[in-house]
């Protein structure tokens, strides 16, 4: 009513349309979408400068909440949407903006009012909602009222009388940064490990204590499942250190990445650490491939080893959503020459469907879609290539040929049963079919 401008943080990339439309008929139905939102004819001369450039994007959502005055804003869209979005924002052409979290992150876009709908927010590893951080919480609210913009700034949280008192607590107290180095602990001992500065327990044990995590383990001990007998009895923590280094040391002789002795607690690099740390591949993949792998090892066919390549750890972000399934569904049938040994409702499954999409050069229409198979190309290659030189240690000549040939296929853009006249495919004339 002021004439500030808003931002509106949801936790789903679908929240954020449904939200600017439900605004939208809000204002509508008490008549005053056209004084709040959009202004009066001639009062917003930034708006008129973008109306060509909107009417131009394939986005439909942010066509019609241009229109009402407002953008939306989440990573499933194309990169050229969000920073037009952003750059209306800036300029002044919209009034609200609804957004996921990560826009909090990493992009200075300020606001006069911020609102955090919910703190419910959904963690697919544990299947469950949990509470948005408290980091987050901060991060966002630092949107509102910055100093050189503005002189004052508001900021509303949206939550549940039981969430209400845990985050005025956490708000009116500092909360330190914890380290979560202990997941990834074993890849990172692995790249220490082929790089040579590390080559034994004890030396890994001094490389711990060198980390931000055995900063915090020293300060926060409780968080790191740490008792107080054990704190006091072992000040330093260095038996600790010494425990998480061993448990990292089996976890990558069991995957087959360094040889541990236990005696003599000597490391010693393998082949397919030296590759796992050279394409940046965690162990779990390693594991997987292993694994899969094994069991493929008699003539596997490409259907096979692009199934191996898709079931990678990398790639476990992916989720079908279930506006997506029609559409995964009809890419399936008209652009994968390959056998998709998973279903779609499973990460692999999907993987599977948009890399082959993605090498046919098919179009893809879900905004989500297009951003899950750019992720999808630009590990692919990466993960490919390991497999390769996996195979190739092992003395699997026949499956390293067939990653060699998928991982060109990616780089390339067209299988290898296609004429390698399609590399030309832009400088051929338009009567020549490839």
């Amino acid at each position: 009513r002021n004439g500030y401008q808003c931002m509106v943080f949801v936790h789903s990339r679908k929240g954020t349309g449904t939200t600017a439309k439900a605004l939208g008929e809000r204002a509508a139905m008490e008549g005053e979408l056209e004084r709040l939102f959009i202004g009066e004819e001639g009062e917003n001369d930034a708006r008129t400068t973008y109306i060509d450039r909107v009417e131009k994007s394939r986005n439909k959502e942010l066509r019609e909440h241009f229109r009402n005055g407002m953008g939306i804003h989440h990573a499933g869209m194309l990169r050229h949407d969000r920073k037009l979005t952003e750059q209306m924002f800036n300029d002044g052409a919209i009034k609200v903006l609804c957004c996921t979290a990560t826009l909090a992150w990493g992009i200075n876009l300020p606001a006069h009012t911020v609102v955090i709908k919910g703190t419910d927010v959904y963690m697919p590893e544990k299947g469950t909602t949990v509470d948005l951080s408290i980091l987050d919480v901060q991060q966002i609210f630092g949107r509102a009222g910055r100093p050189q913009f503005d002189t004052s700034g508001d900021a509303t949280l949206i939550t549940s009388h039981d969430a209400m008192a845990r985050y005025l607590d956490k708000l009116v107290r500092a909360t330190p940064i914890e380290s979560n180095f202990i997941k990834q602990l074993a890849d990172h001992l692995n790249a220490e490990v082929v790089g040579g500065t590390v080559t034994n327990i004890r030396e890994a044990v001094e490389w711990i204590r060198y980390t931000y995590l055995h900063v915090r383990m020293c300060k926060n001990p409780l968080a790191y499942g740490i008792s107080a007998v054990q704190h006091e009895s072992d000040p330093t923590l260095r038996q600790r250190s010494r425990e998480l280094a061993i448990e990292a040391a089996k976890l990558l002789d069991e995957h087959k990445m360094v040889r541990y002795n236990p005696d003599s607690g000597n490391l010693a690099v393998t082949n397919l650490g030296r590759v796992a740390s050279h394409f940046y591949i965690r162990n779990q993949s390693v594991a997987t491939f292993n694994e899969m792998m094994e069991k493929k090892r008699v003539s596997p066919t490409d259907a096979d080893l692009l199934h191996v390549m898709c079931c990678a750890d990398e790639f476990e972000n992916l989720r079908v959503r279930p506006e997506e399934l029609e559409e995964v569904d009809k890419v399936k049938k008209e652009s994968c020459p390959l056998e998709t040994l998973a279903p779609v409702e499973e990460f692999s499954g999907k993987c599977n469907v948009l890399l082959q999409s993605y090498i046919s050069k098919s179009r893809i229409n879900s905004f989500t879609l297009i951003s899950d198979t750019n992720y999808v190309a630009s590990n692919a290659g990466r993960v490919a290539r390991a497999l390769f030189e996996m195979c190739l240690k092992n003395g699997n000549a026949s499956a390293a040929l067939k990653f060699l040939r998928l991982a060109k296929s990616v780089d390339h853009r067209f299988w290898w049963f296609q004429s390698p006249l399609r590399a030309f495919e832009n400088e051929l004339k338009k009567n020549v079919f490839v």
